[in-house]
């Protein structure tokens, strides 16, 4: 029986400017949540770093894994700088909330490539390496919306996990079959954008029981 690896090792080059990518928009995506509640400036970086690296710290956590920024806290501070850079420069006549939803769908496409990547270089099973790229994906983003008492966006109805889901799941069926990385990587982050993206566009929702697909606008509130 193979023994996981203890230490977190280098990532490609694609694979971190594809987690950099993630750690931004994740982190302006929880700034501008913070902007909707009238937070100050504190309450922006401490939104916005949760929301960029929580998910990765419960994948590691769930791994054994050691939490990759106790070891080097760069992503860490990338999250201050962007949740910062939305405290100054947000106009106050922008919508907020659509800002934040596709901040968070990109977001959402990435970190479920490079979650996948990470248990998958750990020595995670396939099942288990697809279940915590969608961890990931996810799991920032749900304690963003707990901490602001905001529906999650995982319970909304929408596709928002499957998405991740199909994102991690892309990557590691690509990967296994012999893809070459960036191509596997850009074709499974775009899988799992474009589900997210229409479902956002269309609003698309799933169940309840009787009615596994609904699509149509629903009016805005």
């Amino acid at each position: 029986m193979s023994t996981m690896a203890t230490t977190v090792e280098p990532l490609s080059h694609s694979i971190l400017a594809i987690t950099y990518f993630g750690d931004i928009v994740f982190a302006v995506s929880g700034a501008l949540t913070a902007s909707r509640y009238r937070m100050d400036v504190l309450g922006f970086v401490l939104i916005g770093v949760i929301t960029g690296i929580g998910g990765g710290t419960t994948r590691d956590l769930l791994l054994g894994r050691t939490v990759w920024w106790t070891q080097n806290p760069f992503e860490l501070v990338l999250c201050v700088v962007a949740a910062l850079a939305t405290f100054i420069f947000i106009k106050h006549d922008i919508s907020h909330r659509r800002g934040m939803i596709w901040a968070d769908a990109l977001g959402l496409s990435a970190f479920g490539v490079v979650g996948c990547h990470i248990a998958l270089e750990f020595g995670s099973p396939f099942g288990i390496a697809v279940f915590m790229g969608m961890i990931t994906a996810t799991g920032g983003g749900l304690i963003r919306d707990v901490l602001t008492n905001t529906q999650p966006m995982i319970l909304c109805g929408q596709p928002y996990a499957t998405a991740a889901l199909l994102g991690s799941f892309s990557y590691a069926t690509l990967k296994y079959f012999g893809a070459p990385a960036v191509i596997s990587e850009i074709i499974a982050c775009l899988a799992a954008f474009a589900l997210r993206a229409a479902a956002i566009v269309f609003d698309l929702r799933m169940g309840p029981p009787g009615e596994f697909l609904k699509v149509g606008k629903r009016p805005e509130k």
